[in-house]
């Protein structure tokens, strides 16, 4: 069974290749460019081999609900960063409250197996 640490880790890969597969998708454009919609079906095809690794030791809820949530923190920040897109308040404060609710369910739950 893997350490806490790998599980997290491992975890931490599969948000990065969930990220990328989703910007890439962006440049895909409707699957219309070849080379963004191989790159990011492999994207996703990494991550979610990598996630199916973490639902070994950590529920799938949890592990669901931090994968995702990240990932929808950090494809908003490379929308507003790369292809300059806007927030509004109303946005950043709604991914302030997914980045509370995963750090929340981090620090107290004891579903997540620390």
């Amino acid at each position: 069974m893997p350490s806490v640490t790998v599980t997290y880790a491992v975890l931490v890969a599969a948000i990065f290749f969930e990220v990328i597969g989703t910007t890439l998708l962006k440049q895909a454009e409707q699957f219309t460019r070849l080379w963004p919609t191989v790159f990011s079906l492999a994207a996703y095809g990494v991550a979610f081999y990598l996630l199916s690794i973490v639902l070994k030791t950590m529920p799938v809820g949890i592990a669901y609900a931090i994968w995702s949530g990240l990932g929808i923190v950090f494809v908003s920040i490379i929308g507003v960063v790369v292809f300059r897109q806007s927030l509004d308040w109303p946005a950043i404060a709604g991914l302030l409250l997914i980045v509370i609710g995963i750090v929340i369910v981090n620090l107290f739950s004891s579903s997540v197996g620390h």
